[in-house]
């Protein structure tokens, strides 16, 4: 929960800054550009936002990735508003994301990480929703899914998800989309996102039998693929033209409907890769995208999942 002392610090000191170019106003021009669907941001600050203690001791790079630098990044790309994914390394407290949506509710909406194990996530869920949080990562992994079936705390979240519109979003690999898949088929009303693609094409190589994994999905009409971290999949070069034949396959399984871009900052402006780059591939390079399905990836979609 926001602190008022931290608040009152942050205000004062300015450490939870956004540059000249940031107004803190409703801003009619903010709701016309585009989403970035998938970014971390957190400060230099480890006072007011002490690091996780399983995560003690475990260099932190970039030292810094606050709203101000990404600002910096998004610049001149036409995108005004973004979704926030809670940071791992703060595990289960919220409050550096939450704060950055309530400096400027129209701009931010996130993603949040609860214990799904502790009493009561259900509750803790809605009470975050009413913050601006409007889905919940969980690390979908062989070694995490394989309990998922008898887990009440994962079944719960599901079903919170479904009731009050809480997007569940997965960090996933290919291997654990079949346990995805039988949630799917229990809990049809929940909006579920994919990210990442998956992860098809981290080992630099985009699989057949993989991606058709992720494309059975699209029977679920509430299932989205995030078409994000271009950087850490297939050749990982810009300008990630290699990724446009799974995009394709992707568009043509779920629509533009269901897919939506995310830079995955600051991970994405790391090396050659910029935020530039990311924009380019989904806005210039894909020529079987119409100008409609475009702004459903750059824009529709997230503002749909997200921010209505």
């Amino acid at each position: 929960m926001t602190n008022p002392t931290r608040r009152t610090f942050l205000t004062t000191t300015g450490a939870l800054s956004f540059g000249p170019a940031m107004s803190l106003c409703a801003d009619a021009a903010v709701k016309d550009g585009l989403i970035d669907s998938h970014v971390h941001v957190w400060p230099a600050d480890r006072d007011n936002y002490p690091i996780a203690e399983s995560f003690a001791g475990k260099k932190i790079e970039p030292g810094i990735f606050d709203p101000a630098i990404l600002l910096g990044h998004q610049k001149g790309t036409g995108v005004t508003r973004t979704v926030l994914i809670q940071m791992s390394f703060y595990q289960y407290d919220n409050s550096y994301m939450l704060d950055v949506i309530q400096s400027d509710p129209d701009r931010y909406r996130g993603v949040g990480i609860v214990d799904e194990s502790a009493p009561a996530v259900g509750k803790r869920m809605k009470e975050l929703g009413r913050k601006g949080v409007r889905g919940f990562r969980l690390y979908a992994f062989p070694d995490r899914t394989k309990d998922w079936a008898n887990a009440a705390g994962i079944h719960e979240m599901w079903k919170v998800g479904g009731e009050e519109g809480l997007a569940i979003c997965c960090l996933t690999d290919p291997a654990s989309l079949p346990v995805i898949q039988t949630m799917c088929e229990r809990y049809p009303d929940t909006t579920v996102v994919i990210d990442h693609f998956a992860r098809i094409g981290a080992k630099g190589t985009i699989d057949p039998g993989e991606l058709d994994q992720l494309l059975a999905l699209a029977v679920f009409k509430n299932v989205y693929v995030k078409t994000s971290a271009f950087y850490a999949l297939g050749l990982k070069k810009p300008p990630y033209t290699d990724l446009a034949p799974m995009i394709r396959q992707l568009r043509d399984a779920y629509g533009s409907g269901r897919l939506m871009w995310g830079s995955d900052c600051p991970y994405q402006v790391q090396g050659e890769h910029t935020y530039a780059a990311s924009v380019a591939l989904v806005q210039e390079k894909l020529d079987f995208l119409s100008t409609p399905e475009k702004r459903d990836l750059m824009k529709e979609t997230a503002e749909k999942v997200f921010f209505s």
